[in-house]
């Protein structure tokens, strides 16, 4: 921590250090030509772009979980693809076809595990964030098939996957707009259905990915909008005012927002030090360390807003509430579109893998727009910004007779309000933060010495915390740099 400490207290003092020492190992060389990247090069790569997109594993305590095991996983499946084709009955050519699908997405999900990167993440295991950028890729090649589809064949392949689908008309779905008069505890408790939990869990997990109050509520207020404004197209989104203002707003988004803060909260104030598991004497206290493993190896407090560079963050959130609106419309134009039921496999598997994609995506998205040193948006987010774009595409594509009952007014209304509102409420989050950063609403003019001490303090704390994850991979290259002189 010391090391640590002393690289981020001065950036003066590191630039010294690592021309020091990239000084000390070309004078050592003996082969000018062959040189090795200097400990700045690795310190550039790592600090940067590879921290959120290739991040590595600090301090493996069990290195057989962490070995690649290319051989035996190639033996078993061969082994397994080997066996699966020739015990199987292949006279049915829906089965043979549905079955080649599958070793398809099998083969490629073990070349994801093998081949794609970690993304920012590595609890439980870098492994798993390989398979779902992998599944997010084979969603992004599906949805490009599909928007060069027509209407009927795509019809027809989801009949052939769900045959269920034949019998659903989305006329059917639920209506929240009748008898609005009639507020009771029965009609109000009948609301409270699943969807209304999961309402609240999706709250509570875009508040624990976004991490700032005032971008939550910007979100939950201009989504309220926004059902507004396409009730005309979607009849599930017009709602009684009680159901719309009380239920949505306050209850499931406002106690989600409220517990996905708390848990920032709690996590942030942890101290991080994890022991190996092999150091552990207790069965219970290493069973407790198992499953801490599904718990974050570190937290780092996010700062979206910063007074050096107001209109650059101002942008940047701005659009991440714009796509955060175009990614939650996907989801119920492509439902009402395909007819396809709200608890049906195909939506719930969808948000699912939606909000697993979206995870690594608003840390690399977040990495990007606040250090100057990150030039280019990590390999996860610009794949969820494919998929985000494809599926408005598709919705358009394929629901022009939907888009075309459009109240012109009402879109433009929209983006009107939506435009005013982000501005209102970003550009308060803005000054918000100016003051409690300087003890002044507008920027650091006459900010005491005690409040600019903390604020450097707290700057070089966050900074020590993004170091972190490269401390342990500079020493190792360190050693090695050395070792090679």
């Amino acid at each position: 921590m010391a090391v640590i400490e002393d690289i981020t207290d001065n950036s003066e003092d590191k630039q010294q250090l690592l021309d020091k020492n990239s000084a000390d190992s070309g004078a050592q060389s003996s082969a000018p030509k062959t040189r090795l990247p200097s400990q700045r090069d690795f310190y550039n790569i790592n600090s940067h772009f590879y921290a959120i997109n290739e991040r590595p594993v600090d301090d493996i305590s069990v290195e057989f979980f962490y070995k690649p095991h290319t051989i035996s996983l190639l033996t078993v499946s061969i082994f397994l693809v080997f066996y699966t084709a020739f015990t199987r009955d292949d006279r049915q050519v829906e089965d043979n076809i549905w079955s080649g699908l599958l070793c398809v997405v099998f083969f490629f999900l073990i070349i994801s595990m093998l081949a794609f990167p970690n993304g920012p993440f590595t609890r439980p295991h870098p492994a798993i964030w390989r398979l779902i950028f992998g599944l997010s890729v084979l969603y992004l090649m599906s949805l490009l098939y599909i928007l060069f589809q027509n209407y009927k064949t795509v019809k027809a392949i989801m009949y052939w996957f769900y045959p269920d689908l034949k019998s659903f008309s989305i006329d059917s779905e639920k209506q929240y707009a009748v008898n609005c008069s009639d507020i009771s505890v029965e009609r109000v408790w009948q609301t409270m259905d699943a969807f209304a939990l999961g309402h609240f869990l999706g709250w509570t997990m875009k508040a624990v990915l976004v991490r700032h109050y005032g971008i939550c509520w910007t979100i939950s207020f201009t989504w309220e909008i926004t059902e507004m404004a396409f009730a005309h197209l979607l009849p599930n989104f017009a709602e009684c005012w009680w159901d719309s203002i009380v239920l949505d707003v306050i209850v499931c988004n406002g106690l989600g927002i409220t517990v996905g803060m708390w848990i920032c909260h709690k996590l942030e104030m942890r101290t991080y030090k994890w022991e190996s598991i092999k150091d552990i004497q207790s069965t219970s206290l290493k069973i407790r360390r198992a499953l801490l493993q599904f718990t974050p190896v570190e937290w780092t407090h996010v700062h979206w807003f910063d007074p050096s560079r107001t209109y650059v963050r101002f942008l940047a959130v701005t659009q991440l509430v714009i796509f955060w609106q175009l990614t939650e419309l996907n989801t119920f134009f492509l439902k009402h579109i395909f007819d396809i039921p709200p608890d049906h496999p195909l939506c719930v598997g969808r948000i699912g893998l939606v909000g697993l994609i979206v995870a690594p995506s608003v840390r690399q998205y977040y990495t990007y727009v606040t250090d100057t040193r990150c030039k280019r948006v990590g390999t996860q987010c610009w794949v969820f910004g494919a998929i985000m774009l494809t599926e408005a595409l598709i919705c358009i594509k394929f629901g022009l007779n939907l888009f075309a009952q459009t109240q012109i007014q009402n879109i433009i209304g929209w983006l009107f309000i939506q435009l005013v509102v982000s501005i209102v409420c970003i550009t308060f989050c803005i000054m918000w933060a100016n003051k409690t950063s300087s003890g002044h609403w507008f920027g650091t003019a006459g900010a005491d010495k005690s409040s600019v001490t903390a604020t450097k303090l707290k700057k070089q704390h966050n900074r020590t915390l993004s170091l972190q994850d490269n401390h342990t991979l500079r020493n190792r290259y360190s050693g090695t740099e050395n070792a090679n002189n």
